[in-house]
């Protein structure tokens, strides 16, 4: 496997491998990392459908990715996922996805047409008093200070931020900012999660930076993650002949680890030797890797209740040859997780053991070093849970608060908040979201659905007095109106009458976030595996950044067409953090657009200033700094 970029090959076609026609493939979950994996093998390895099987042990597909109106509960969305325009593997297999509404498109088509006619911003990022403008005015409002500790962070080596917190580099300049108000509620960090993945991210999307006040570099599906992308992906597959096996269950899959050095992997193109020496040279592998041969030999099942393959709780094993690919998604952020009711709460249960793909990722890395960690990521969900909410409002006397903040109007069928609206001063760090109406294909035109999530579940709400976890729906939406400004004497009963709100509890929604070090997660194809590869959050690959449909999908790509040794490249990682106008853009911006020149320097740091200013004068170099008014 080696990466490219360019067109070349992203329109190329492979070849069909040797000997594909005899493989078989065992994938475990269907979220996004898994049935990516499951097209690249039909598309590109050309593997014949019947021979792929997927085990899911819930009995609709997604994983993260939901959206479903559950008789008796309601409309519920666990999560949200936004996506950028250099999702390279993402849309490299959307293309070849066929939408499942109109006729002779891809689901690429459909997202392009939407996002270029209906481009998404957001006209209010912050509230604070009850619905007023927090003031933010698009700023990010640090000083001098606060920026050059996200520069420190930015160039420290990954290897000194192994295991360390983001405390340990950003105090208050930067954490009482409104840029750390942005990426935190944004992308659901907490002070003490990793700051080797602050870094990354930054660096990952130091393109975004300019869009990060008012979303404007964002994108989203017409309806929610479940019906725009899972769906087409499940009918691609079925189409294919894929097998799907349903409340099935992985409980284990156990390896022989030894008896000679596993395969070479074959680098084929010109020149990607020089590439995979280049990338291994960037990006250590895993320090717990070693050359010995390593096959999966037994996946062992068990069935649920509403299997109809087996009695429920039946228990069974799948032998394995050198033939037989399995590809592996490990621990999973919304395992665990617990749905309440309009008058129930989100249950919390941290005695109960992490379930599903934990407890079977526990079992595979005692099996050998190379496996990873697990209990890095699950081993304290107090640190890695929030919660969320999806009310759905049920007629029109709700709906003109929510046009109040947003400044649109939310039946329109485009863009409402544009990304999520921040309570600066709710007790919950409560933020909410409407996405393109209706979320639901079927869902009736007069309601909304709107996503709400408190980073601070444990704290006592503002208006409700008592904690997130502790609150029914009922509860949390009177806490949202609060924050929206809806006169108390109206709140209690437009939550209880004119909505529906359905809470969830997620204990490792943020578990990719724990600081963490090489060798925690396990390379998406270890060193000697022969049969078998990881995907997922909690897989690892080079340069991409978790908690995002592409790494997912990435990892997915990386495994096919490493194990079926498939003939064309993967799409390198958007490389903007190596653009020096991205750069410099975003150093301006960082700064509210205040040049370089404008910084408060010591006499020895504004002399060296000077004097290079005067080297480049009159040169290109000048032109470039200038053009991102740098100067």
């Amino acid at each position: 496997m080696y990466y490219s970029s360019g067109n070349y090959e992203a329109f190329a076609r492979p070849k069909k491998p040797a000997g594909i026609d005899h493989k078989s493939a065992y994938i475990v979950g269907t979220g996004l990392a898994a049935l990516s994996a499951a097209c690249y093998l039909v598309r590109d390895a050309q593997m014949p459908g019947k021979n792929i099987h997927i085990f899911e042990k819930d009995s609709v597909p997604g994983g993260a990715c939901d959206g479903l109106d559950i008789p008796g509960l309601g409309y519920v969305m666990r999560g949200g996922r936004e996506m950028d325009n250099h999702f390279e593997v993402m849309w490299d297999l959307f293309r070849s996805i066929p939408s499942i509404e109109t006729p002779g498109v891809s689901v690429l088509d459909e997202y392009y047409w939407l996002n270029k006619e209906d481009p998404n911003y957001s006209l209010c990022r912050a509230t604070k008093n009850r619905g007023q403008d927090a003031g933010c005015a698009g700023k990010f409002g640090l000083s001098d200070k606060a920026a050059m500790e996200i520069m420190e962070l930015f160039f420290t080596p990954d290897e000194k931020l192994y295991d360390r917190p983001i405390t340990d580099f950003f105090d208050d300049e930067v954490l009482s900012s409104n840029f750390w108000m942005y990426w935190r509620t944004m992308f659901a960090f907490e002070n003490w999660h990793s700051a080797l993945e602050m870094k990354l991210y930054i660096k990952r999307y130091i393109h975004h930076i300019a869009g990060l006040p008012d979303f404007s570099a964002l994108r989203f599906t017409r309806y929610n993650q479940y019906e725009s992308m899972i769906l087409p992906l499940i009918e691609y597959l079925k189409a294919a002949g894929v097998q799907f096996h349903f409340n099935t269950k992985v409980e284990d899959i156990r390896f022989s680890i030894g008896g000679g050095a596993g395969p070479v992997r074959p680098h084929t193109g010109t020149g990607q030797d020089t590439i995979q020496r280049i990338q291994q040279a960037a990006f250590p592998r895993n320090p717990y890797s070693s050359p010995a041969k390593k096959v999966a030999t037994r996946i062992v099942l068990s069935q649920t209740a509403a299997s109809g393959e087996a009695e429920p709780g039946a228990t069974t094993v799948i032998d394995l040859t050198e033939n037989d690919l399995v590809f592996i998604t490990n621990g999973g952020c919304v395992e665990n997780s617990t749905m309440g009711a309009q008058d129930k709460p989100a249950a919390w249960k941290p005695e109960l053991a992490p379930g599903g793909g934990w407890d079977m990722w526990r079992r595979i890395a005692e099996q050998d070093p190379s496996f990873g960690h697990p209990d890095t990521f699950c081993g304290d969900p107090e640190k890695t849970k929030w919660m969320s909410a999806t009310v759905t409002t049920l007629d029109g006397e709700i709906p003109p608060y929510i046009q109040a903040i947003c400044k649109r109007d939310p039946f329109t069928g485009h863009v409402v908040t544009g990304g999520i609206v921040t309570c600066t001063d709710s007790n919950w760090l409560l933020s909410w979201t409407l996405n393109r109406q209706q979320q639901f294909r079927d869902q009736p035109k007069n309601e909304l659905c709107v996503w709400v999530y408190g980073l601070f579940p444990d704290e006592p709400g503002n208006y409700v007095k008592k904690p997130m976890c502790d609150c029914t729906g009922e509860e949390i939406c009177q806490e949202w109106l609060y924050h929206m400004g809806v006169p108390e004497a109206r709140i209690a009963e437009l939550a209880a009458n004119h909505a529906n709100t359905v809470p969830v509890m997620m204990p490792y929604i943020t578990a990719f976030f724990m600081p963490r070090a090489a060798g925690d997660r396990p390379d998406v194809v270890p060193d000697g595996a022969v049969n078998f590869a990881f995907i997922g959050q909690f897989a690892e690959t080079p340069r991409d950044t978790i908690f995002t449909t592409e790494y997912s999908m990435r990892t997915g790509m990386e495994a096919v067409y490493t194990l079926c040794n498939v003939d064309r490249g993967v799409p390198e990682v958007w490389g903007s953090v190596f653009d020096v106008r991205d750069l410099l853009m975003a150093s301006v911006k960082l700064r509210d657009g205040k040049p370089i020149t404008d910084m408060k320097l010591g006499l020895v740091e504004r002399f060296a200033l000077k004097e290079a200013l005067k080297k480049v004068r009159g040169t290109d170099i000048e032109k470039v700094l200038k053009e991102f008014e740098a100067i």
